[in-house]
């Protein structure tokens, strides 16, 4: 899943492309909509079904369904117009684009495939609010399995919602041994001020330690590093926090174009920038889409 990310004020009218692509062999009717979403509990939930909220009000499509041929594709235009008089702060939603099989023979289950554009915008005037977020302690443990985990508690420290994700490796461990990288299994959604936890699963035949951990989380061109010193405890058991040893900052900036690509089930969902060039960073994540993809 890909991302609409925006800081808009009040009276702003955006157009959004989506380029819908037929991956399979026969043809599909693609029926196009926004829905509703919140960030809850740590998490981006979506609504059920065509569930409907503030910012779902303010979209409009150039039409409902598309009928796509095989191997074939077809383009949505998305409106985004946010009145003069919405207040300040963050709206989430998603559009959907939404596949039915019909049942097989002899069957009464009817498959429903949907992929979707998330949408993160943000309303105020001025300037787009700065993305930020802090990590915490390091806590490393293993399942009664054996199975070794660290979990890095984190706080959103900006102005926007973020979808963090990562990776951890380890160094000088026994006889100087080397794991990883293994990626964050186990991500998180802030929304601004919130806090939660981001969990990597590692290999049960690695040893206890000590390690020297290196845990690198990201929230689009947010990026933030913590080395720590630690030691897995035994099957069952939470070890002890880790010691931090130093910790890194970093923020990317591009000046190209952003879109996003969804796929799934073979569909996908291409939305294009149509208005100007990206804002500075935001907190959920963007990504260059190479030519000719």
């Amino acid at each position: 899943m890909r991302y609409i990310v925006d800081h808009l004020p009040p009276g702003t009218t955006i157009k959004r492309q989506l380029l819908i692509a037929n991956r399979t062999g026969e043809a599909r009717r693609i029926d196009v909509y926004p829905a509703a979403a919140a960030v809850e509990g740590s998490e981006f939930k979506f609504g059920e079904g065509r569930a409907a909220n503030e910012l779902t009000s303010w979209i409009t499509l150039d039409t409902s369904a598309v009928e796509v041929k095989a191997w074939g594709e077809a383009r949505v235009l998305a409106t985004i117009t946010v009145p003069p008089p919405a207040s300040r702060g963050e709206r989430y939603g998603v559009i959907w684009a939404s596949a039915t099989s019909a049942p097989r023979e002899g069957g009464e289950v009817t498959q429903i495939h949907r992929v979707g554009v998330r949408m993160y915008l943000d309303i105020g005037p001025g300037g787009e609010p700065v993305s930020d977020f802090s990590i915490g302690e390091l806590r490393p443990a293993r399942s009664p399995e054996g199975v070794p985990t660290v979990t890095a508690q984190v706080t959103n420290t900006g102005g926007r919602a973020i979808d963090l994700t990562g990776t951890v490796a380890l160094t000088d461990g026994p006889a100087d041994s080397r794991a990883g990288p293994f990626p964050v299994v186990q991500g998180v959604t802030l929304p601004p001020g919130g806090s939660g936890q981001v969990i990597a699963r590692l290999p049960a035949e690695l040893p206890n330690g000590p390690w020297k951990i290196e845990v690198n989380l990201e929230s689009g061109l947010v990026k933030r590093s913590i080395t720590a010193q630690i030691e897995f405890p035994d099957p069952g058991h939470v070890g002890k926090q880790g010691s931090v040893i130093s910790r890194m900052a970093s923020v990317w900036t591009v000046g190209a174009a952003i879109a996003g690509l969804l796929l799934l089930a073979g569909l996908a969902v291409l939305v294009r920038r149509s208005r100007r060039s990206p804002r500075p960073p935001t907190g959920a994540p963007r990504e260059r889409i190479p030519a000719g993809r």
